[in-house]
């Protein structure tokens, strides 16, 4: 089971990486259509009018399926902030307490956003939602990168509150943040 729940993990990172290339790639495409409209316009006297219509449409729903779909990998790997300056002088029995309490709270509010994120795809799908841009995109597709990621974070969270509740360490202890520098926290 271990295993698996890695794999999905780090599939929902590569995901969110591909995301991050592919706004890379549209933004480079565009720049270059740019420059080659305005070097045709040096030498024609006229603009040939290229672009990639909805570019910024594009990048956008890119860039919300990239962040979303890299939140579970980010958390078992000790990325996202973490306000240290309290629980890092906290005795460990305490400091693990509160990192349960948080883990528990975060998996209320990620579930809830996952139901929420997936009734609001189906709703898309449902009325045939469409993006405003020069390229009509059903709103549901974008979305549905969101649901996903979301959905994956909550199971994320789902496995970090039991393993926690199994005595075992966080899973981004050693990871990301040292809370007390070198000094080790007892």
């Amino acid at each position: 089971m271990r295993k698996s729940l890695d794999w999905l993990y780090k599939s929902s990172l590569y995901a969110g990486a591909f995301f991050i290339f592919a706004i890379c790639a549209v933004v480079v495409a565009q720049v270059s259509l740019n420059l080659a409209d305005r070097i045709a316009r040096l030498i024609f006297g006229n603009a040939i009018g290229l672009t990639i219509p909805s570019y910024s449409d594009f990048t956008g729903f890119f860039l919300a399926a990239a962040s979303f779909l890299a939140l579970a990998g980010t958390l078992r790997e000790g990325g996202h902030i973490r306000v240290t300056l309290v629980i890092g002088l906290l005795p460990r029995k305490a400091h693990k307490a509160f990192d349960i309490a948080a883990v528990a709270l975060a998996l209320i509010i990620a579930a809830y956003a996952t139901w929420y994120s997936m009734f609001l795809v189906y709703e898309s799908w449902f009325y045939n939602d469409l993006s405003p841009g020069m390229v009509p995109v059903p709103l549901w597709l974008p979305q549905s990168a969101i649901a996903i990621g979301l959905l994956i974070l909550t199971i994320a969270l789902i496995d970090e509150l039991v393993c926690q509740l199994r005595g075992e360490n966080a899973s981004w202890d050693g990871k990301g943040e040292n809370l007390l520098g070198d000094k080790k926290v007892e």
